[in-house]
């Protein structure tokens, strides 16, 4: 075969919701017409301007007439009544054109659409990256039997964003659209596609886990699965779930659980990562939650974009609300390199409704999202980088994916976080992990990678910010998450190599060294508390609801470190002066106090803050001490990292930790 030799592939197909769930069909189907915001030049510099564009842009434009369930004929057909329009410029339908020009060989893509129905017009459109709508061509089906339309479609103008989608507009007559298939020419040493095995790190979610599994045994992903590995760390193991029957039936040989101690998802990923390497028969090994709803066409889809990528590529998916179904956390996500922080691009949007405004109204959606890592809850990593750079590093929790993405792209091997491959995921703003035993591995974790990775001299504005944090819970009374900061930082000072000897127990020390706290101690039942009293009322009667101005703001960080030298009102040692929700529990509101009852991000607890200003004189002398500490120290910590990184990486010492579970031969 001559090297010039190209095959046709099938790159992404037409699909449906797998179970008919109405509130997912904004992701794959969209009946309304498309709203585009205002351009950003048009709306110019202006403060007020820009904010109340803003405010616009999150405004709903759907109808809400939406999609019948019974429109829904099958994984691929959808009916058109008579005389409506139906686009698919849609999440998982259009055709993200833009990814496809930047990081693969493909050239030109061709669109087939078989539709049923005489009189029905099919569109395809293109979008710029300005999110501006272009008609490319359109066609009237003549026959009332299946007709397939063929479009060649060049991804030439795609070289900062745009994607390509058809709509289907009914005539006299009901229409049917049976399938839609986007496929290239690509080189014939390409034509086969790879497998993957999935790392899947479970903990207690025995259910979860187990539909999970079922939802990976469908016989279109068949083909794709290598070995579904599932890292079982809990004592409810998954293998015990009602739904693991089935799930074992449908994956058969596919699936090995491999029990092991509590060593975090960076232990359980990694291990998914030795296991996948040592067998050698999977081109990825995929990370992904166990505590997710999964598109299975995303991971074909993910395969596929990996497959024809110019150079190997770490392919992530979209997290989608596992509870708003149609909201997207975040297209894309960065870590800043002055803050060293992770975050969306500042010109997109967190939290987006597709809902309530499609991909064609949002001209921030067009244009393409570059990123320097994707979330684990579901990252398809080639065998070869995995090889060359190493395994995950042991943070047990945090930090261990966006690492990976820097360590990766320096060592030339690029993310993309690719529209069209999504999971549905508990959402991190229902989770309180900046407070409770998470904020431990949160801080150091932040600095392991900040030693590793940043270019700024001793990490640019992470020594200030961790200050300034630090200061924030002080100020809050939240005297336990004080101290685990502290513990993080002096646990980062004690070298690389003590990462992987903490692995197995830092976290039950943690949770034994945070019970003295009283912040620290939750409480299901707020009657466990004394009455709320208070020696003063508020000034003015002013509630809690308002938010402070910035200067505000600024005028109570700095007076309400001076108020808590001072001893605490003595009512407050008996009584709690307040009752916080947790929405309203910002460290402006809680500085002003001397105790508080204040819930939980997740609803089912509360417990009782008390300002203690001795405690507070020795917190903050520590803070001070161990900061000035990493300003002298930074240099030859971070080369210590550097140095180390390749060691502590390596499957060889990955190895040396598992060992307690393997040399006993405990996984089956």
């Amino acid at each position: 075969m001559s090297e010039t030799a190209t095959v046709r592939r099938l790159l992404q197909r037409q699909i449906l919701p797998v179970d008919s769930d109405v509130d997912v069909l904004p992701l794959y189907l969209d009946p309304d017409e498309a709203t585009l915001d205002e351009d950003k030049y048009v709306v110019g510099g202006s403060r007020a301007a820009k904010e109340l564009n803003n405010a616009s842009i999150r405004q709903k434009t759907s109808s809400g007439r939406g999609v019948r369930p019974d429109q829904l004929l099958s994984r691929t057909a959808v009916a058109v009544p008579s005389g409506e329009k139906l686009s698919f410029g849609t999440y998982f339908n259009a055709f993200p054109a833009s990814y496809w020009r930047r990081w693969t060989v493909v050239k030109e893509v061709r669109l087939d659409v078989t539709v049923r129905g005489a009189g029905a017009t099919v569109i395809v459109n293109k979008s710029m990256a300005n999110g501006r709508q272009q008609k490319v061509d359109s066609v009237v089906v003549e026959a009332d039997g299946p007709t397939t339309l063929s479009f060649d479609l060049s991804l030439g103008p795609f070289v900062d964003g745009g994607w390509y989608w058809y709509d289907v507009v009914a005539g006299h007559g009901d229409v049917t659209v049976e399938s839609a298939e986007w496929s290239a020419e690509v080189p014939a040493d390409r034509a086969e596609h790879g497998t993957v095995d999935l790392a899947i790190t479970t903990m207690n979610r025995p259910d979860f886990c187990a539909e999970l599994l079922g939802q990976l045994g469908v016989p279109e992903l068949a083909p794709y699965l290598d070995t579904v590995f599932v890292m079982e760390q809990g004592t409810q193991p998954v293998t015990g779930s009602e739904f693991f029957p089935a799930a074992q039936d449908a994956l058969g040989a596919k699936l090995t659980v491999i029990e092991q101690g509590n060593l975090g998802g960076s232990g359980g990923y990694a291990r998914g990562q030795l296991e996948s390497v040592r067998k050698g028969t999977a081109t990825y090994a995929m990370m992904m939650d166990d505590d997710v709803v999964c598109e299975p066409e995303g991971i074909i889809r993910a395969v596929t974009f990996g497959d024809l990528a110019r150079r190997p590529t770490i392919v992530g998916g979209h997290m989608f609300s596992l509870f708003a179904k149609s909201r997207l956390h975040s297209f894309g996500e960065i870590i800043q390199p002055w803050r060293f922080w992770w975050m969306s691009p500042l010109d997109s949007y967190n939290d987006w409704d597709f809902g309530a405004r499609n991909l064609r109204s949002a001209r921030w959606l067009h244009k393409r999202v570059d990123v320097d890592f994707n979330g684990w809850f579901m990252c398809l990593i080639p065998r070869q980088v995995i090889e060359e750079i190493g395994l995950s590093l042991p943070l047990f929790i945090k930090w261990d994916d966006s690492e990976y993405g820097l360590r990766a792209k320096a060592a030339g091997y690029p993310t993309v976080t690719f529209p069209g491959a999504a999971v549905w995921h508990v959402p991190w703003s229902d989770k309180n992990d900046a407070v409770d035993w998470q904020a431990y591995f949160h801080l150091r974790n932040r600095f392991v990678a900040a030693l590793l990775h940043s270019t700024y001299p001793r990490g640019g504005r992470m020594i200030r910010e961790s200050i300034n944090h630090q200061l924030a819970h002080l100020v809050s009374m939240q005297y336990s998450t004080a101290e685990l900061r502290l513990m993080a930082l002096e646990d980062v000072l004690a070298g690389p190599h003590a990462l992987h000897d903490m692995l197995p127990t830092r976290l039950a020390e943690v949770n034994a060294f945070r019970k003295q706290f009283s912040d620290a101690q939750l409480h299901a039942d707020n009657a466990d508390f004394p009455p709320i009293r208070r020696e003063k009322p508020p000034r003015k009667g002013k509630d809690l609801t308002e938010v402070p101005s910035r200067k505000a703001q600024l005028i109570t960080a700095g007076l309400a470190p001076i108020r808590h030298l001072k001893k605490p009102r003595s009512l407050s040692r008996e009584f709690p002066e307040v009752e916080i929700r947790a929405m309203d529990a910002k460290w402006y509101r809680l500085a002003s106090f001397d105790s508080a009852v204040v819930s939980m991000n997740d609803g089912t607890s509360a417990a009782l803050y008390v300002r203690d200003n001795e405690r507070f004189k020795d917190l903050v002398k520590r803070t001070l001490a161990i900061h000035a500490r990493y300003r002298r120290e930074w240099d030859e910590l971070a080369q210590q990292y550097r140095d180390a990184l390749g060691d502590i990486t390596s499957p060889e010492t990955w190895e040396k930790t598992f060992a307690p579970w393997t040399d006993g031969g405990a996984d089956d």
